[in-house]
């Protein structure tokens, strides 16, 4: 070969081994009326309007007002710590996650969801998880198509629907109305293959694959035996639009078809997500002290696995694929070539301790599998990765 050594690397998508870091959305009225669907607050001041853009304002309220990083630091946690370490009704979902080595964050109420913007600290880049339960606000487009990006590139996502006719803050949209429209987006129609019914279950149990490959029901939280639901909503599937769609519980009573599922989970991309349509199974029996609402202990019932099914969802979704990236193995060499799975337009990236990147190239155009650029530069780089 003339022109000096050129090496050819396939990007592949690896399973993080590391922590991942889990982004709870708290932007969609998520805490509104009896709702508090919050890893943690240490205020209660934030009123929830109830006009189409779900704006809050602190102080002027008493609904849970979560804070970015709970407290105390979640690196105080240890094998013991109780979930009332926290206060918000996600904390025990929170505080085992942080016992399995990841870490933790809220989405503020006046955060932003966006994906490669730089200017956002909480931009959807930083995260392997996001998850949002009970969202009672529309996405926006900007902001649904940042969602859909970000599993489409490697990120996981946990959704949860509740029950039709559920608006908690009043705006008239529900969350099986936000959900739903999360899937009309200017990225791909309905990713997911997954719409949500919107009616009003509550069986005590449902039916649960066994298969021992199963993520969900026969993860590394251990084996899933039944699940609860109180008021929620079944969903139906559609392979036809992703075909990697799988139900892992369905409504009791009936066979596995596509139009009575309870939990899904499946790919986009390079990413994962996770579904359900009610929020009372990840209900730890705590919450905002000023609500009414008598709340339930459905995340870790003895009686049922529902802290088993969410945990499982977690820990695969924390496996999603990492941004992929290059290492050299020959040093001095100016010259590589590579090939790349995704289409798009992509910035080249180099860096020496994976810490720090400094931009090598703009504007590389990949049509998708096994797409390949080439490129040399000047300067030694032991780590190279395309960012969109």
């Amino acid at each position: 070969m003339q022109g000096g050594l050129i090496l050819l690397f396939t990007l592949a998508f690896l399973p993080r081994v590391q922590a991942a870091s889990f982004l709870f959305d708290a932007t969609k009225a998520e805490m509104a009326g009896n709702a508090d669907w919050v890893i943690d607050a240490d205020v209660h001041n934030l009123k929830i309007s109830a006009a189409s853009d779900g704006s809050g304002t602190a102080g002027a309220g008493n609904e849970s007002n979560p804070q970015r990083f709970p407290t105390p630091d979640q690196s105080t946690v240890t094998t013991s710590t109780p979930e009332t370490y926290w206060e918000g009704a996600l904390s025990a979902w929170a505080i085992d996650l942080v016992k399995n080595g990841h870490h933790v964050e809220t989405l503020p109420y006046n955060g932003r969801i966006t994906w490669n913007d730089g200017t956002n600290p909480q931009d959807l880049t930083n995260y392997n998880v996001f998850v949002t339960v009970e969202p009672n606000i529309l996405f926006t487009a900007t902001e649904k198509a940042a969602l859909i990006n970000f599993v489409k590139h490697g990120g996981g996502l946990f959704i949860v629907s509740d029950h039709g006719v559920s608006d908690r803050n009043g705006d008239g949209v529900d969350s099986v109305q936000v959900l739903n429209d999360l899937m009309t987006n200017s990225v791909q129609n309905n990713p997911f293959g997954i719409h949500y019914n919107g009616d009003n279950i509550s069986p005590d149990t449902f039916n649960v694959d066994t298969n021992a490959t199963d993520p969900v029901t026969r993860g590394a939280a251990g084996v899933v035996t039944d699940f609860y639901y109180n008021n929620g909503s079944s969903i139906t599937v559609n392979t036809n639009q992703n075909p990697s769609t799988t139900i892992a519980i369905w409504n009791a009573g009936t066979t596995r078809a596509t139009n009575n599922a309870i939990v899904v989970y499946g790919t986009y991309g390079a990413g994962k997500f996770v579904t359900t349509g009610d929020s009372s199974p990840f209900d730890d029996g705590t919450g905002d002290p000023n609500d009414s609402l008598f709340y339930t202990q459905g995340y870790a019932d003895p009686s049922t696995s529902n802290g088993r099914v969410i945990l499982n969802g977690s820990l695969w979704l924390a496996q999603a694929s990492a941004p992929p990236v290059l290492k050299m193995t020959t040093a001095g060499t100016n010259a590589f070539q590579l090939t790349w799975p995704l289409a798009g337009n992509y910035t080249l990236q180099g860096s020496t301790n994976l810490s720090s990147w400094n931009t090598l190239a703009t504007g590389i155009q990949t049509a998708g599998t096994n797409s390949v650029f080439t490129n040399n530069f000047s300067g030694q780089k032991q780590f190279f990765r395309l960012k969109q």
